[in-house]
């Protein structure tokens, strides 16, 4: 027991640990996610969330020392994001025929999506800093980070908004969309990538490639309306 002791000691406090945890956590949530049938409520990312939290909560690792290893695994979040441009060009006929639609589409998203959160949060008489961290809650979260620290907002705070704008969407679009009875796969993807960015994106891109290829060009859109608008409205707002 003291050996098993010592041993998870040295690995919890070494790089290791975090990377580690973090594969193996996501390979066996991948598995169950394909035994059944790819449900939406056994995305892989909450289920890894959910484990990683209750073991760092468990073990009492500060999550610093655990994020020392999970960084390597962090810095891929670029190159994945950058991969969904290759469905897009495989269909880059077709978007360029719809480019204007789209971009409105994408604005009128954003806006709901956006403005919608900070009209809630001003109905409950929420702070003005969380206010601003909740105005790019439908970014994918790095951009929604440098959003708020521009804009005046709690960076930390955003993200864990956005992180849960993502999951809410990936869990929730499949019975929504059946239930308005959506059945083109651009209009799912489009309408998921707008409100829950690359983690939605990543769903629509499981589940179909045309709901993946319109996803991504919705992240990308919100992304840059985002970073335009939002610090312009937070000085028109004073």
């Amino acid at each position: 027991m003291n050996d098993f002791v010592q041993l998870w000691v040295y690995l919890s406090s070494t790089p290791l640990f975090g990377l580690t945890s973090t594969l193996v956590t996501y390979v066996l949530a991948s598995i169950l996610y394909d035994r059944v049938d790819r449900a939406p409520w056994a995305n892989p990312v909450l289920w890894s969330v959910v484990c990683i939290g209750t073991l760092l909560v468990a073990t009492g690792t500060p999550y610093p020392t655990y994020f020392a290893g999970a960084q390597f695994v962090h810095v891929l979040l670029g190159p994945a994001v950058v991969a969904l441009a290759w469905p897009l060009w495989l269909r880059r006929r077709e978007l360029r025929t719809r480019g204007v639609a789209l971009t409105l589409a994408a604005l009128a998203g954003g806006i709901a999506a956006g403005g919608s959160a900070v009209a809630l949060g001003w109905l409950l008489d929420m702070p003005t800093d969380v206010l601003k961290s909740l105005a790019p809650k439908s970014v994918t979260a790095p951009v929604a980070m440098g959003i708020a620290e521009r804009t005046g907002g709690v960076p930390a705070l955003a993200a864990v908004f956005a992180v849960m704008t993502g999951m809410v969407g990936a869990l929730s679009a499949k019975y929504l969309f059946n239930m308005l009875r959506i059945d083109s796969w651009a209009i799912r993807g489009f309408a998921l990538g707008t409100a829950s960015h690359g983690i939605g994106a990543a769903r629509a891109l499981q589940v179909d490639p045309d709901a993946g290829a319109y996803a991504g060009i919705a992240l990308g859109l919100q992304v840059l309306l985002a970073s335009l608008l939002v610090p312009i409205a937070n000085i028109w707002s004073g």
